[in-house]
């Protein structure tokens, strides 16, 4: 089911909003565990995302970075860069609960992704 905004289905721009305000709240929630993060990508060009699919680093060129509603972060601990699911399985957790369209990747089927945050829309 779509969301919507003020009785309207929300629009692209809409759940980039959604999105951008969904992953404040998500940096605050890093933050406050005692994490620190940079960022990675957000936004695609499409030649870069045909880069990745031809390199086995995606498998679709309808990547929601290309719809800026995807980031990846680059998470650290103590100085350490983390990439350990289990280390990071309460940040993911934590980011699908703010909204039934917010998608982890470390709990993808067969591609393991855990640095990638989305929102994935209908």
């Amino acid at each position: 089911m779509q969301r919507t905004l003020g009785g309207e289905e929300m629009t692209l721009r809409g759940h980039q909003e959604a999105f951008a305000d969904d992953t404040m709240l998500l940096f605050e929630y890093i933050k406050g565990n005692g994490y620190t993060f940079t960022y990675g990508e957000v936004w695609r060009h499409e030649i870069m995302q045909a880069w990745y699919v031809e390199n086995g680093f995606s498998k679709t060129m309808n990547s929601n970075h290309r719809k800026r509603i995807a980031i990846d972060l680059n998470i650290f601990k103590d100085g350490s860069y983390i990439t350990n699911k289990l280390m990071l399985d309460h940040i993911g957790a934590y980011w699908e609960s703010l909204s039934p369209e917010n998608v982890w990747g470390g709990n993808f089927t067969g591609f393991e992704d855990t640095p990638h945050f989305e929102r994935r829309i209908p």
